[in-house]
């Protein structure tokens, strides 16, 4: 199947039909469909409409469960622990916010525990809504799915790509908003590269037998090693050597093991079932009382940064989170581009649930 172009709301609509045919409210698949459409447009394809076809499995697995909401286990000042019953992500994290953003504005902080989350999919997506409130945000996160990341100094996957994102307000102006996954490389980024064909950079993968590979399939499906051995993955590596392998670990024991929702400690299993935990803290500058050097320095400190001259290959000195407007304006103009693999696949998960969703 060729590849596709679609215009976002189309998607949107596509998708949440499959979704309702999945067992989702019209809400519930409205507000998920949403999100994931935004991450293709944000230019983040790993956690887009591709990752449909795995949600559906996931609630035909019974590891995803339709229109859950978050439950609290315990509310005390600034501190909230919730429990997101494996509800969407795209849901569960959103209620889970929404209580944070107000607490913080009532208290000035708020640590909140997001336990139980089936898969949050872009973590930027919550800073967003931080810094939208005038609210600083940070947050880690763990992944409870197939260990898909070799340690530092390891030949085989230990973990997830346990994302960690930063969000920053700029008064009168766009936010910053660091989003990363602490692996080289998103996991959805290789399934992606592996549904269109495409080789990878040198020091992102090791394959089945530890060595160092540019096969993104070699952690999309199973591999038979030199023993062997069969139905066996690679791994990615974790970026930044040893320091993104700590702030890895840093990922698991603050949103896995912190939050109570748990760490990866078992063999992988078949399961299409992600779930995730997620420590956020949210700090309202204004009653931290810094309001006013914070709103001068963050302003100074990056117009000093832009006036740095451009190295070679680079037309300017950007900050995190220019790169995702930039590509939502290009997108919302031009179509989201899906490969035909991952098209044919979301037509397929759509006849599991009795839903065409056109080819």
């Amino acid at each position: 199947m060729q590849k596709k172009t679609i215009s976002a709301q189309q998607l949107r609509e596509r998708c949440a039909a499959v979704l309702v045919g999945a067992g989702s409210l019209p809400a519930e698949a409205e507000q998920v469909a949403a999100n994931l459409v935004l991450a293709n447009l944000s230019g983040h394809d790993s956690h887009g409409v591709g990752m449909i076809p795995r949600y559906v499995d996931a609630v035909l697995e019974g590891g995803l469960v339709p229109n859950s909401s978050v439950k609290v286990q315990l509310d005390a000042g600034s501190l909230l622990t919730l429990d997101g019953q494996r509800g969407y992500g795209q849901i569960v994290g959103v209620q889970a916010m929404e209580m944070a953003i107000r607490r913080a504005k009532e208290v000035g902080s708020c640590i909140l525990a997001l336990g139980n989350s089936h898969h949050l999919g872009r973590i930027g997506h919550f800073a967003e809504m931080a810094v939208a409130q005038g609210l600083v945000a940070i947050h880690f996160v763990n992944v409870l799915s197939r260990p898909v990341v070799a340690p530092w100094g390891g030949g085989d996957g230990r973990f997830g790509t346990n994302p960690c994102c930063i969000g920053v307000p700029m008064a009168g102006r766009e936010p910053f908003v660091l989003d990363f996954a602490t692996s080289r490389v998103a996991q959805g980024k290789m399934r992606v590269a592996h549904n269109e064909g495409r080789k990878v950079d040198d020091g992102y993968l090791i394959d089945q037998d530890g060595k160092p590979t540019n096969d993104p399939g070699v952690v999309v499906v199973p591999q038979s090693n030199a023993k062997g051995g069969a139905g066996l993955f690679g791994a990615l590596m974790p970026f930044g050597e040893h320091k993104g392998y700590g702030m890895a670990i840093a990922c698991e024991l603050l949103g896995g093991a912190l939050t109570g929702s748990g760490t990866w400690h078992r063999p992988a299993d078949n399961h299409k079932a992600v779930i995730n935990g997620m420590l956020a803290i949210v700090i309202d500058p204004k009653r931290l009382g810094t309001q006013d050097a914070f709103e001068k320095e963050t302003l100074a400190f990056v117009d000093w940064l832009r006036q740095s001259p451009p190295a070679p290959g680079f037309d300017a000195v950007r900050i995190a989170g220019e790169p995702e407007r930039e590509a939502r304006k290009a997108r919302e103009r031009d179509g989201i581009a899906v490969d035909g693999h991952t098209w044919g696949e979301i037509v397929a998960a759509g006849r599991k649930v009795g839903v065409e969703v056109g080819g």
